[in-house]
């Protein structure tokens, strides 16, 4: 039976009671190419997670999203006990207006469920191609984890609403990592979600595939040569004009 576990008039969390103990928490909210989003959906559908409830505001866009004709919401969690891991993961992008009310909602609720520690998954713009997985912590245990598995962001800044749980967790002196994804772009990058998920897999010893993310990556890059090829071909100046006799 679903209870609401938080509610603070901004923000409202219902799930159903967790398994876990002591779980790790991953996030993955949506930002510069959909990074976290993409990464998130890719870890409930590869650990086969069990929906557990939903976070809620009414700061968020009056929507539901859809999944082969279900209705669902677009700020969700899930569980997988096996694993000892809780995920959030959103279909929408959160309004400054609101990001630190949910960083604080998700911290309250991960410090009643006992969560051990908080992954935050997502995106940093780069001028390389090279695909990256930058590192932060908020302990320097943490840090000393992922040191020789990340590049450091050694200086900078994370904006949005994962650089707000982040803040909160250190506020908190939750232990906490963020692993970013280098990209190029802001079109949506799986081979960026795919890096890290390669980093969170050696971390937690998991076995996440990655291989659909590297075909849908292709995809993508096919269809955005296509779009590139087609904007040129309409770029290019039209031919002198023919005059065509008339008869009549």
């Amino acid at each position: 039976m679903a209870v609401t576990d938080y509610d603070n008039n901004n923000v409202k969390i219902i799930t159903t009671d967790i398994k876990s103990e002591n779980p790790i928490l991953v996030e993955g909210f949506p930002g510069i190419g959909l990074v976290g989003n993409i990464a998130s959906q890719q870890i409930i559908d590869e650990l086969k997670m069990d929906y557990l409830g939903s976070i809620d505001s009414r700061h968020f866009p009056p929507i539901a999203v859809l999944y082969e004709g279900l209705i669902n919401m677009p700020v969700r969690i899930y569980e997988s006990v096996e694993h000892n891991m809780v995920m959030v993961v959103s279909d929408i992008p959160i309004n400054p207006v609101v990001a630190y009310d949910i960083s604080k909602a998700l911290l309250d609720w991960a410090q009643a469920i006992n969560v051990k520690e908080i992954v935050s998954l997502a995106g940093i713009a780069t001028m390389s191609e090279d695909h990256k997985v930058f590192g932060a912590a908020t302990t320097l245990e943490m840090l000393e984890r992922i040191r020789d598995k990340v590049e450091l962001f050694q200086m900078g800044t994370i904006s949005g609403i994962s650089g707000s749980i982040m803040g909160e967790c250190f506020v908190r002196k939750m232990p906490a990592i963020s692993l970013l994804g280098s990209t190029m772009s802001q079109n949506p990058d799986p081979r960026a979600a795919a890096v890290v998920i390669d980093v969170l897999n050696i971390l937690y010893d998991l076995k996440i595939d990655t291989e659909s993310l590297i075909e849908q990556a292709e995809k993508i890059e096919i269809e955005m040569q296509r779009l590139a090829e087609d904007v040129r071909t309409a770029e290019q100046p039209a031919g002198p004009r023919k005059e065509f006799p008339m008869y009549g």
